[in-house]
């Protein structure tokens, strides 16, 4: 587990089970089967899944990025709770079938834009995205945010120009780190820690 002022906490467990038979070929269909059978009890614990992706194939490493529900910062003792639940929930499931290591993390200050209230909450700020299929002749775009709706993320490009990209087709988003973002992210307040 590590952490500190300039990176989000995020935990590493390692799991040893291995059944070298079967290989992950579809991420994407795991990381959406994960985030289905994480989704409801880390909701009833007060987070909310921001991402889960899975990277590499013999021993694959499946993140999970987590926000608090209240809004508050993410802490180093949320990781844990959360690398709790997942681990044991995974086990359970038994989605993979290799080894494995998970790591859970807070979204950071640049975090990815990956939901619709992602893309309002941090309207104002810069951000990158890039889709599938282009949009106007590209598929990279640098601007602000303009927020979302259910089929769209719009921005507003460095030329002026207003664009909306669809959600369903969105390869990724990701907040760029300017000094707008940092005081904005430092007025959160962490989150009341019990013992």
């Amino acid at each position: 587990m590590e952490g500190g002022p300039n990176r989000p906490p995020f935990c590493v467990l390692d799991n040893d089970s291995t059944d070298p038979s079967d290989s992950i070929a579809q991420h994407f269909s795991l990381e959406a089967r994960i985030h289905a059978e994480i989704e409801l009890s880390l909701t009833h614990m007060g987070y909310e899944i921001v991402r889960v992706s899975v990277l590499g194939r013999d021993r694959p490493t499946v993140q999970v990025m987590a926000d608090r529900a209240d809004g508050s910062m993410i802490a180093i003792e949320d990781c844990e709770k959360i690398n709790d639940v997942v681990s044991a929930t995974l086990d359970v499931a038994d989605l993979i079938k290799t080894a494995w290591t998970l790591e859970v993390s807070s979204a950071g200050i640049d975090r990815p834009l990956t939901r619709v209230k992602d893309w309002n909450r941090f309207a104002g700020h810069q951000a990158r995205a890039e889709v599938n299929m282009p949009v106007d002749g590209r598929k990279r775009f640098t601007g602000v945010v303009l927020g979302a709706d259910e089929t769209v993320a719009r921005m507003r490009l460095d030329d002026g120009t207003e664009v909306a990209l669809p959600l369903s087709d969105m390869r990724r988003a990701k907040l760029v780190l300017t000094d707008a973002l940092i005081a904005a992210t430092a007025q959160q307040k962490p989150a009341n820690k019990t013992n």
